[in-house]
């Protein structure tokens, strides 16, 4: 990171800002051509292994994406509010963030995507309890993770 005043070092605050949000922000690659689109997601922080968790439809130009260059990078970021300047060039904005890169798995077994879907349900809503999936629904949709390589956190709350 180039603004080590603004870097955020700390797992922790790293880990806390992940598990306050509920979109992330997926970077794919196609033909040198750039695709990102915002996810809903769980997650799983053990060993000091980052791994986040996704659903969605058997089909689409994501999953396309994926199929060919399974690479990818994650945004997630909170906190933003303006800070006025005396000119337009002193206007700032302040915001943490976290960025990293990664490997997406599709998830074949049916309990990887059970406990795929449950990081996800446990995440978005906020319970710590076991949800249950009928086999029409695992039939219907595509889990997938992605194991992070490597992340980095940023934090700008002063004044430019």
């Amino acid at each position: 990171m180039r603004r080590k005043d603004k870097e955020i070092s700390g797992v922790d605050e790293k880990i806390k800002i992940i598990d306050t949000n509920k979109v992330c922000r997926l970077a794919l690659s196609e033909n040198d051509q750039p695709y990102i689109v915002p996810l809903n997601y769980g997650y799983s922080f053990e060993n000091n292994v980052l791994t986040f968790y996704f659903h969605s439809a058997k089909e689409g130009r994501k999953l396309e994406i994926i199929k060919k260059n399974n690479r990818a990078c994650f945004e997630i970021d909170c906190g933003g509010h303006l800070i006025a300047g005396e000119k337009p060039c002193r206007y700032g904005y302040t915001f943490k963030s976290v960025i990293g890169t990664g490997k997406i798995i599709f998830l074949d077994a049916i309990n990887e995507k059970i406990n795929g879907l449950n990081k996800l349900m446990q995440h978005q809503t906020g319970k710590n309890e076991m949800f249950d999936f009928d086999k029409i629904t695992m039939e219907r949709i595509i889990v997938y993770k992605m194991v992070v390589e490597e992340f980095t956190g940023k934090e700008d709350l002063s004044q430019k």
